[in-house]
């Protein structure tokens, strides 16, 4: 029987109790907690605390956790050193899988325990912000901001990029959208951070992978293609016929769909609006495209293919990135800043999994369709003998 490639769509490999999709429905959930419900309430601290705890914390374990991200901060000098020998023009991404792979030799993995690997989880949340910033000023030529100490984790990202403090409201804006982006069940990059712990590989070298997968356009980088569209298209009223013209040569609308949820993606509903926010605040017209994308899309899928279609993540966090005067393409590292999170977590759960662990590592099984030159196989001939 001849095996359809569904690149495991609907195939559930393993047990999590950290995030779950109700795609019908349109809901996301992190340990229990509705992410409409995190983004009003919560911070993106807490809400890394509930996914690597899987509890909210208390005011003294929050304190702790703040106090342990702010103090490994901190890059080896070497590795900013190292980072002034690469291309100024190399893809950002790039450079933060080879350095996320490269605080192995900075900070010992062997043989980590669980309490362990919470450390090691808490050396890479704070560290990969300040990879990514310190890659954005040593390849403009600027002087490193090194982190603030009396900054939360998303104010200080901004900081470190641009050397101002961001004010209260823009630093909220980028706080939600970290907690938007934190985990997403068994996505694309989470499942390789996961599919490589099973080997027991180390934390750094599964994050390492995850960065890989997420670099993908398909995945982490749909959002700097959905700014690219909108650079593209450049105002408002070229949109429409734009839209029209890709769907019927059947492209890709980026930002548009999703693998699994069936109507409105809940972060896509809180990006919109924090898009619209910062609109108002800065008068720039990048809202309003996205928004003429969204309902151009819906409208001509409805029209030419006679399906329903709806905004993912991608779509409006372009916008609300760019406003924030951050460079197109380091949309996708700032989706990592998040997610490593959820990576994080997911390799704990994988690694130390207490109740109906899985088999030691993932071993799909392929349905071969090649060639079959007869029961005994094809006879190898020399190579003088081949034509």
């Amino acid at each position: 029987m001849e095996t359809k490639n569904i690149g495991l769509r609907g195939i559930e490999v393993a047990d999590t109790r950290i995030s779950n999709i109700d795609g019908e429905k349109g809901k996301l959930i992190y340990r229990g907690y509705d992410i409409l419900d995190l983004t009003k309430n919560s911070n993106f601290e807490e809400t890394a605390y509930l996914l690597l705890y899987d509890e909210l914390p208390t005011k003294d374990q929050l304190s702790e956790f703040n106090a342990k991200l702010i103090d490994a901060r901190y890059i080896p000098k070497q590795m900013q050193k190292n980072m002034g020998n690469w291309r100024k023009d190399a893809d950002p991404m790039d450079m933060l899988q080879a350095f996320v792979a490269a605080l192995a030799g900075y900070y010992d993995e062997e043989f980590a325990d669980k309490n362990a690997s919470y450390d090691r989880a808490i050396n890479l949340i704070a560290k990969i912000p300040t990879i990514i910033a310190s890659w954005q000023r040593i390849r403009n030529g600027l002087d490193i901001v090194d982190p603030d100490s009396s900054l939360g984790h998303a104010a200080n990202f901004l900081y470190m990029m641009s050397g101002e403090r961001p004010d209260p409201e823009v630093e909220k804006i980028f706080d939600v959208c970290l907690i938007l982006h934190a985990d997403h069940t068994f996505n694309a990059s989470t499942f390789t951070a996961r599919q490589v712990a099973s080997t027991r590989a180390h934390m750094y070298s599964a994050s390492s992978a995850a960065i890989g997968a997420l670099s993908g356009e398909l995945h982490g980088g749909a959002n700097t293609e959905v700014m690219k569209m909108l650079l593209e298209i450049e105002t408002i009223d070229k949109v429409e016929p734009w839209i029209k013209e890709q769907i019927a040569k059947g492209q890709r609308i980026m930002g548009m769909g999703h693998a699994v949820y069936k109507t409105y993606d809940p972060r896509a509903q809180v990006l919109k609006e924090l898009s619209r926010k910062l609109a108002e605040k800065t008068g720039e017209p990048w809202f309003a495209m996205t928004e003429k994308v969204e309902t151009a899309t819906i409208a001509e899928m409805k029209k030419q293919k006679g399906r329903d279609i709806y905004p993912n993540v991608d779509l409006y966090s372009a916008s609300i990135y760019y406003m924030l005067k951050i460079p197109v393409d380091l949309n996708t590292p700032i989706f990592a800043i998040s997610r490593v999170v959820g990576w994080a977590a997911h390799i704990i759960e994988e690694k130390f999994a207490e109740a109906a662990p899985k088999p030691a590592l993932y071993r799909p099984k392929a349905s071969y369709v090649g060639k079959y030159c007869g029961p005994e196989g094809c006879e190898y001939k020399p190579l003088d003998l081949r034509k």
